[in-house]
């Protein structure tokens, strides 16, 4: 049985590990990501036959009246931004804990300073994959159906329609949802690994890896819904001239949802959200693992 590899990996691998660890997520779990954007567009009340009533109801409708191919409706733009956003997440993750170790003087990672890594990091991520996001959320909305070929159309009619500025619509909401994703994400699987054995097989660093990168997904889900909630509904709205749209800021947004629907509808979606990226967070983490294992092999020449 192989050993743990705890040799430090430059930061282009570190980057790569990252990019292929999303991508590999998208692959398997993008359709719960259309159904979650689905459910939470929709006001609570909506009744009539389009209407959804749970998360395998909007499955099957989507299949039923749109066909299959629309699970995967506007991949293109995740998968451009799982890249380096994943990267992103993993790589500034890495080096804000550096950051915040030396600067605090600890020799070794802490709960706080995970916690504070994974907000760093989440800040950092926002910057990049705001319009990527806003795009996606364009293409997966039914409403939007028949407006936009395609990923490049999408951007060009946003573009000219409501300006440039438009793709960093949401901006603030990304940064809290993505913020408080890491925060549960990167904090929890720090504290679970800390109560499991060690892992001195790869086999059990798999194992290790997948039951804290599943438990940190379903915490990190727990605690941003709300602010993904707001985010995929300030994102669908187009942008009108001289028009305060109703949803603006992220929490007076909350406030407004909470207001209307009830704090419930907060975290409409929670369920394919939370199916998505807990299974997904253990997924991302075994291949980042993984990646950089093999890339710790090429970089070393082992």
């Amino acid at each position: 049985m192989s050993a743990i590899d705890t040799r430090p990996l430059p930061f282009q691998y570190q980057f790569l590990s990252g990019a292929i660890a999303g991508i590999s997520e998208i692959l398997v779990m993008y359709p719960l990501d259309v159904v979650k954007t689905r459910i939470q567009l929709q006001v609570t009340g909506a009744t009539g036959p389009n209407a959804y009533t749970s998360m395998v109801d909007c499955f099957s409708k989507i299949i039923r009246n749109e066909g299959f191919n629309t699970l995967y409706r506007g991949i293109t733009a995740p998968i451009l931004m799982e890249a380096p956003k994943r990267a992103t997440k993993f790589a500034a993750n890495d080096l804000w804990g550096t950051f915040l170790k030396d600067t605090f003087g600890s020799p070794v990672m802490t709960q706080p300073l995970a916690i504070g890594a994974g907000f760093l990091a989440g800040v950092t991520e926002a910057f990049i994959i705001t319009p990527f996001e806003l795009i996606k959320i364009r293409l997966q909305d039914k409403s939007s159906k028949g407006k936009y070929s395609g990923m490049n159309d999408a951007v060009r009619k946003v573009i000219k329609s409501e300006g440039i500025s438009t793709l960093y619509s949401g901006f603030e909401s990304t940064l809290f949802r993505q913020s408080f994703w890491n925060v549960g994400y990167f904090g929890v699987i720090f504290q679970v690994k800390s109560f499991l054995p060690n892992a001195e097989t790869k086999g059990s660093q798999i194992r290790n890896d997948l039951i804290a990168g599943s438990i940190g997904g379903f915490c990190g889900t727990a605690l941003n819904t709300p602010f993904d909630v707001v985010k995929t509904r300030i994102q669908s709205i187009p942008k009108i001239e001289n028009v305060v749209p109703k949803y603006n800021w992220a929490f007076t947004s909350i406030l407004t949802v909470a207001r209307e629907e009830g704090a419930s509808a907060l975290y409409k979606g929670f369920l394919p959200k939370v199916l998505r990226l807990g299974p997904g967070g253990g997924i991302m983490l075994v291949v980042f693992t993984t990646c950089s294992d093999f890339f710790k092999g090429i970089h070393y020449g082992d």
